[in-house]
C-alpha cells in the first residue's frame, strides 16, 4: 500500500497563521514590555524565529530568543537552553513548536521552566492533532486537525526542508 501525501497548508498559508499568532501573543502581552519566545529545536524555533520578525513589526516588545534543545525519545527530561535559566525568571514565556501530537514535547518543553518563576507561560504550535496523551494544551494554535493515530502530519520550513508546506499522509 502507497502512502499518498496531502497537502494541507501552503506557504501562503503557513505566514498567515503566523500572523494571526503574533496577533494574538501581542493581544495576550499588550501591557508587557518584554517576552521571551522559546522554541523547541529545529522546527520549532524556526517558527519562533518567524513570529518574532512579525512581531517586531507590529509591536514595540522587547523579545528575546531562546533555543530549547529536548531528547525527545527519553523517558524523563533531557534538556538544554541556550540562553541562562535565570533570564526567564518573572518573564513572559511564549513555547512553540511546530506539531502537537501526544504532548510530549511540550509537557518536556514546559518543565525546563518549572523551577523558576514567570509571569505567565504559553504555549504555541502550528499544528494540532489532538492525540494528547500528556496534560497540555496549547494557548495558540494555527490548525487544529482531526487525524487518525496512523496518519503522520509533516511540517516543511524552507529553512530545513527548501519549501514552506504541511503534508498528512
Amino acid at each position: 500500500m502507497t502512502s499518498k501525501k496531502v497537502l494541507i497548508l501552503d506557504q501562503t498559508q503557513i505566514q498567515q497563521k503566523i500572523n494571526r499568532i503574533a496577533h494574538q501573543i501581542l493581544e495576550d502581552n499588550f501591557e508587557e514590555k518584554e517576552i521571551i519566545i522559546a522554541g523547541v529545536v529545529d522546527r520549532g524555533y524556526r517558527l519562533a524565529l518567524r513570529i518574532e520578525k512579525v512581531l517586531s513589526k507590529i509591536s514595540d516588545l522587547k523579545i528575546k530568543l531562546a533555543k530549547i534543545e529536548l531528547n525527545k525519545d527519553s523517558s524523563k527530561l533531557e534538556s538544554a537552553i541556550d540562553i541562562p535559566i535565570s533570564d526567564c525568571e518573572n518573564k513572559v514565556i511564549i513555547l512553540v513548536d511546530d506539531v502537537l501530537n501526544s504532548g510530549r514535547t511540550l509537557a518536556y518543553g514546559l518543565g525546563v521552566f518549572l523551577n523558576i518563576p514567570l509571569k505567565k507561560l504559553r504555549s504555541v504550535v502550528l499544528i494540532d492533532r489532538s492525540h494528547k496523551n500528556f496534560p497540555v494544551s496549547t494557548d495558540f494554535v494555527g490548525l487544529e486537525l482531526s487525524t487518525v493515530l496512523k496518519e503522520h502530519v509533516t511540517v516543511h520550513l524552507d529553512e530545513v526542508d527548501a519549501e514552506d508546506a504541511v503534508y498528512i499522509d
